[in-house]
């Protein structure tokens, strides 16, 4: 009986060491790679974070750059660049946050995964405005390297109204996008990724 025993032990043992349960695994790479995401406690901040998350596609960080009205007591709004609104009128349907999401969504999904949005500021400046947020404005030139009917390259003029919200992070409520060259504008890019 104790001979059986030991025999069991033994087998135990080798079934044990043999399948690797104990051992390290090697990990495992990530699907989606780091985010170099920060929580926006300055508008510096918040800007890298809306700049990163264009470069790395990334809805979730996009979104988090833009007002929660149950943090700040302001809706996001956008306001288009003249004349784009002809051309795609669901720009003046009250854009809001889900219509960034949607189509910022449907935008990354006509680009490589290896492929980077590439936004460029100049002219950046801001100001305090009365009710404590700060106006941001800048010149912008993106790339969009997609495959579409549409140009890859937007450039225009950017204002954002930033606002601290009640957990001390930095947002955008207001985005107003203003064409200032023959070049198609933001806008546009969102009119025609738009699925409306």
């Amino acid at each position: 009986m104790q001979k059986e025993k030991v025999v069991f032990l033994f087998i135990l043992m080798f079934f044990f060491n043999g399948c690797d349960l104990f051992n390290a695994r090697t990990p495992e790479r990530p699907e989606q790679p780091r985010s170099n995401y920060e929580v926006a406690v300055s508008p510096e901040i918040l800007l890298q974070n809306f700049t990163n998350s264009l470069s790395e596609k990334n809805v979730q960080n996009y979104l988090n750059c833009f007002s929660d009205s149950s943090f700040s007591g302001k809706e996001f709004q956008f306001i288009p660049s003249a004349g784009s609104s002809s051309l795609y009128p669901v720009l003046l349907e009250g854009w809001s946050k889900k219509n960034e999401e949607q189509y910022f969504n449907n935008l990354i999904s006509h680009i490589a995964k290896d492929l980077p949005i590439t936004f460029t500021k100049n002219n950046e400046n801001s100001s305090f405005s009365g009710d404590n947020s700060i106006v941001y404005t800048a010149s912008y030139f993106l790339v969009v390297p997609h495959n579409d009917e549409i140009s890859k390259n937007f450039e225009g003029e950017l204002q954002f109204n930033l606002i601290r919200d009640s957990r001390q992070v930095w947002t955008i409520y207001l985005w107003r996008d203003i064409k200032s060259t023959q070049n198609a504008s933001w806008s546009e890019l969102k009119g025609f990724y738009s699925p409306n």
